[in-house]
């Protein structure tokens, strides 16, 4: 049986932990406009957890808390990780191989254990967020559904240096057909 796009796009793009949400266009709420978010966790029943990945916000740990000055983790990148409990540090390291074709991800983990798996495998991204984005028991289905998300796959895409991560880039790849709306300025009086 043959299938076209969007017949495969309805039936296996249903979020999982690892997919990216691409923010639509016409999403304007100032916490996710053009926002890449990594889905950590995905359940029907419990919800959904991610961090934005495209928001860097200049600095590190080591800048951010004197007292990791001095640690290994003081060069780890600094991010907006979300809206949701902002005051809260989340460690996160992971791994794309391309050659295997595989996606590892440690989400939440301690200092000791973020070290630990860098030092064993210097391949892995180590980053922190502040804060993350949550949704309730069938919200983020909901929100997939009135199209203010954009699910993608586009794990390849976090190889790259977190703050190259590009939210115009990924959504043109992964929907071309929104481009022009992605193009768009954000006030179109200047246009």
């Amino acid at each position: 049986m043959r299938m076209n796009r969007d017949q495969i796009v309805s039936e296996v793009q249903r979020p999982h932990a690892g997919n990216l949400l691409l923010a639509h266009p016409h999403l304007l709420d100032p916490n996710f406009r053009r926002t890449v978010i990594l889905l950590s966790a995905h359940t029907d029943r419990e919800g959904s957890v991610g961090v934005i990945v495209n928001r860097a916000m200049g600095q590190t740990l080591g800048e951010y808390d004197p007292e990791l000055a001095r640690s290994k983790l003081a060069s780890v990148p600094l991010f907006v990780g979300g809206p949701v409990a902002t005051d809260q540090l989340i460690l996160v390291a992971w791994k794309w191989s391309l050659e295997e074709g595989t996606f590892k991800l440690y989400f939440g983990i301690d200092g000791e254990k973020a070290q630990s798996i860098c030092e064993k495998d210097p391949a892995f991204q180590l980053l922190g967020f502040l804060g993350h984005a949550g949704w309730t028991e069938g919200q983020l289905n909901a929100e997939l559904d009135q199209g203010s998300w954009v699910l993608s796959g586009c794990l390849p895409a976090l190889k790259d240096e977190p703050s190259e991560i590009d939210w115009h880039d990924l959504l043109c790849q992964e929907r071309p057909e929104l481009r022009l709306l992605a193009d768009a300025p954000d006030d179109p009086s200047l246009n």
